[in-house]
């Protein structure tokens, strides 16, 4: 299976232990991923958090479609990682990996993403990639009111 990786290490004014508590809520992924309108079906189990996560997405402007996707959270303590499994063919691991720098956290945020095939891949991968740096701005701004 194809499989691209995506990285960005970016800076939070927040102390890497509010930083994963916040990382660590199933409710908190809403907006951090500007496709993610809403997250249902929270399951508390041994080793971590399943849940359903709405994505968003719009075609030509004004055609919706709303991919429910399984979301895995595991949240250690230097950080959360976890899988999302997609209908559409798309599976991505992800790591949030958290470390005291200065005044606040670095986070190093880690996506593999795979597809069942290129094309599906490189859009995926695109899209993953918009959403890793607009992640890395909201969590910033949300940091402030830690």
């Amino acid at each position: 299976m194809p499989e691209t990786l995506l990285r960005n290490v970016f800076h939070v004014p927040a102390a890497p232990s509010a930083v994963l508590a916040h990382l660590s809520e199933p409710a908190s992924y809403v907006g951090l991923s500007p496709l993610v309108v809403a997250v249902r079906d929270v399951r508390r189990e041994p080793g971590g958090i399943r849940f359903v996560s709405v994505e968003r997405f719009r075609f030509l402007g004004f055609v919706r479609y709303d991919n429910l996707i399984e979301v895995t959270l595991r949240a250690g303590d230097a950080g959360v990682e976890g899988e999302v499994d997609s209908p559409g063919g798309v599976w991505l691991g992800y790591r949030f990996a958290l470390t005291p720098h200065g005044d606040g956290t670095e986070v190093e945020d880690v996506l593999r993403v795979r597809a069942r095939f290129s094309p599906l891949l490189r859009y995926a991968a695109r899209k993953a990639r918009e959403v890793q740096l607009a992640r890395a701005a909201v969590l910033a701004e949300r940091a402030r009111s830690f």
